[in-house]
């Protein structure tokens, strides 16, 4: 009589207790074995999984740390609860099956493959975990690290799999992994993208190109919002308009991209915005317009030193302000830019020890420009927007009490109305 292990005799035992005789060869000690060992490994999953998401669920809950809260948001220790019957199938069908080669080593690779498969979750979830627990840092926002921990999962998967085609061949992995040479232009056709992707977040993961948070604007793609994922393969971007566009991680470094971050950084946001004046009303100014303009508190200062100015000029080279040829004077246009200059500079909400002018642009088929050039002080959309709306409201109202028109291309527009007798500040 063949020698059976313990577990195979307690087996052999129990079925000729109930009348039945079978050998260690025979299906029916097979299917009784392996029935048995499926109810003790699913008892054992019971009992585990209990301990693991009840038990072990209050202590968690009751602990200061996060880091074990985020593993059981992961499903960390329900998939860990998997490895017990895994395990305990790979440790006693050697004990049970030793007289059938077969089966036996059927049920070795499955509880093999299975132990395989339950270890690649769960490190799947200890990587989610580092990853949302970095994103809650703020070194996130400076170095996103989501393609790294795609790329790992992705190394893992791989080596899983070559694990996994080892076992059923019956075959070293480094034999399995010496054969990959000779499809691996396959590979590199296949996982284009892959690689195109990891090269690209690896330099700008180094470089700080692009974060996560970061506002950035591709014109090839149609995007302009901020970066919500940056991922092995593509980044997610949600647009102004809340749609959400999805870009090649690599076109972040082969394409033109704009990054809002140092605007954001800087705490000012640049208005660059002109105003557009009939050429027809630009004209010098007389004294009556001057005597008006006086009145006016920014540019009061500016138009005494001036007149001071031009009359010394006009005295040292002997100059009457009858002769209107070669006599120095102001304009209505050049005192409109004076005005909306000292205007800006005793604006509350614009940085003073940023770039701050007002300038005259080449003349076009639109008329004359002065274009303003300055930083707000708010940089959030809204903020700044409605800072911007204010100044040019202002402006454009003032432009007549100059004497001047913006352009606007119509055609019966009347002649512009004689400067007011009366101007004060609006």
């Amino acid at each position: 009589m063949e020698q059976l292990t313990d577990l195979a005799q307690l087996i052999a035992d129990s079925l000729s207790y109930w009348g039945i005789q079978a050998s260690a060869h025979s299906t029916l000690f097979a299917i009784f074995a392996l029935i048995s060992l499926l109810a003790v490994c699913w008892i054992s999953f019971r009992i585990t999984r209990y301990l693991l998401s009840t038990k072990l669920t209050r202590l968690i809950l009751r602990s200061k740390a996060t880091w074990d809260d985020e593993l059981q948001s992961h499903n960390f220790f329900r998939r860990a609860a998997h490895l017990v019957p895994g395990v305990l199938i790979y440790l006693l069908v050697p004990l049970l099956f030793s007289h059938s080669p077969m089966l036996l080593e059927f049920l070795q690779k499955v509880a093999f493959i299975y132990i395989l498969v339950t270890s690649l979750l769960m490190l799947s979830a200890i990587l989610n975990t580092v990853e949302d627990a970095y994103n809650a840092s703020t070194m996130a926002r400076r170095m996103p690290i989501t393609g790294f921990i795609q790329v790992a999962k992705l190394l893992l998967a791989i080596i899983a799999i070559i694990l996994i085609v080892s076992n059923l061949i019956g075959k070293s992995p480094v034999l399995i992994m010496s054969g990959l040479g000779a499809v691996t232009a396959i590979l590199l056709l296949v996982f284009k993208d892959t690689i195109l992707g990891f090269v690209a977040g690896v330099q700008i993961a180094a470089n700080r190109m692009v974060n996560t948070g970061d506002w950035i604007t591709l014109p090839k793609y149609g995007a302009d919002g901020e970066v919500m994922e940056l991922g092995l393969t593509t980044v997610k971007i949600r647009n102004w308009d809340k749609t959400i566009s999805t870009v090649p991680t690599y076109a972040l470094i082969g394409d033109s991209v704009k990054n809002w971050r140092g605007m954001q950084e800087s705490g000012g946001r640049r208005i660059k915005r002109s105003i557009y004046l009939d050429v027809h009303t630009l004209r010098f100014c007389d004294q009556e317009m001057l005597d008006n303009w006086e009145k006016i508190r920014f540019i009061k200062g500016y138009i005494n030193d001036k007149k001071q100015e031009l009359a010394k000029y006009n005295k040292d080279n002997d100059i009457t302000e009858q002769d209107l040829l070669n006599a120095r004077r102001l304009t209505n246009i050049g005192t409109l830019r004076a005005y909306m200059l000292r205007y800006l500079q005793h604006h509350p909400k614009l940085h003073q020890d940023m770039t701050l002018m007002v300038r005259q642009l080449a003349p076009t088929e639109l008329g004359v420009p002065l274009e303003v050039y300055c930083f707000c002080t708010y940089t959030s959309w809204v903020e700044y927007e409605a800072v911007q709306s204010d100044i040019f409201d202002h402006f454009l109202a003032m432009v007549p009490n100059f004497g001047l028109r913006a352009y606007q291309r119509v055609s019966d527009q009347p002649p512009p109305p004689a400067p007011a007798k009366q101007c004060t500040e609006s």
